[in-house]
């Protein structure tokens, strides 16, 4: 069998294994993170996260299939082992950009929630108080009455 044969089959086996893996991962620890993103409706954070994985799949195995093709010929096992090392590189390499790449998506978005949630009262007034010096609970000159002069 050619050794070119052989990186080949092993690269799609690690790219695959590790994409699988890498999805399965952000998908069980994500959940969480879009739940908190989408205000706790965990029907939606389910779907988007569903969503992304596919999505996931899709652009990481499209990758992989692309990147497939060989510069050259394998010829012994220390170009076998050069090649794959390039190869599997590049495609960790994508796979961290594109966890980067959502991580900081989903973040923003989050953010936008919490200021938005922050601009709400948290309780609505429940009475007013009037100024110092018209009658507040300060007395009339309010809280920060001027000292006495002379001793």
């Amino acid at each position: 069998m050619d050794l070119t044969v052989v990186a080949y089959v092993a690269y799609l086996l690690v790219s695959i294994g590790l994409t699988i893996w890498v999805a399965r991962t952000l998908s069980r620890n994500g959940r969480i993170f879009l739940a908190d993103v989408l205000h706790g409706n965990e029907k939606l954070a389910d779907a988007v996260n569903h969503l992304l994985v596919v999505g996931f799949y899709l652009v990481n195995l499209g990758f992989v299939a692309l990147y497939l093709s060989g510069d050259g010929a394998v010829a012994d096992a220390r170009q076998l082992l050069e090649a794959l090392s390039v190869k599997l590189g590049v495609v960790l390499l994508v796979l961290g950009v594109m966890h980067l790449g959502n991580v900081y998506v989903l973040n923003k978005i989050r953010r936008r929630g919490v200021l938005e949630r922050g601009q709400v009262p948290p309780v609505p007034p429940q009475g007013w108080t009037p100024p110092a010096g018209q009658g507040g609970p300060q007395g009339p000159q309010g809280p920060w009455a001027t000292p006495a002069t002379g001793v």
